[in-house]
C-alpha cells in the first residue's frame, strides 16, 4: 500500500519510492528544467538521479514519441529508431 501523497511528498518515477519533495530531483523530460511555465515535473530520488547519464540528448524523446511503433516488435522499433536517425525516414510509418 502507497504512504498518502500531499504536497510534501513525490514518487520517483525511475523506482517507485515515495519521497519528500525536498529530497528529490526534478526531472523534465524534455531537458529544459529552467522553463517553468505550464509545467509539470517528474521526480526521481537521489540514487536513482545519480544513476542517469547527464549527457545532452539532443531532442531523444522527441525522436522516440515519433517513431510511434505501438505494439510493434522491438527489431521494427530499431529499424525505424535507425532510419530517422540516419535521416532515410522522414515520417514514421504504420508498417510492422
Amino acid at each position: 500500500m502507497e504512504p498518502p501523497r500531499d504536497d510534501d511528498t513525490v514518487t520517483c518515477i525511475a523506482c517507485g519510492e515515495a519521497v519528500a519533495r525536498s529530497s528529490a530531483r526534478e526531472y523534465d523530460k524534455h531537458g529544459d528544467r529552467w522553463t517553468r511555465a505550464d509545467k509539470a515535473f517528474e521526480h526521481l530520488c537521489k540514487p536513482c538521479h545519480q544513476a542517469l547519464c547527464h549527457q545532452p540528448r539532443g531532442g531523444l524523446e522527441d525522436l522516440l514519441a515519433e517513431i510511434d511503433t505501438t505494439g510493434a516488435s522491438r527489431a521494427r522499433f530499431l529499424e525505424r529508431y535507425l532510419d530517422l536517425v540516419k535521416g532515410d525516414g522522414d515520417r514514421p510509418d504504420t508498417r510492422d
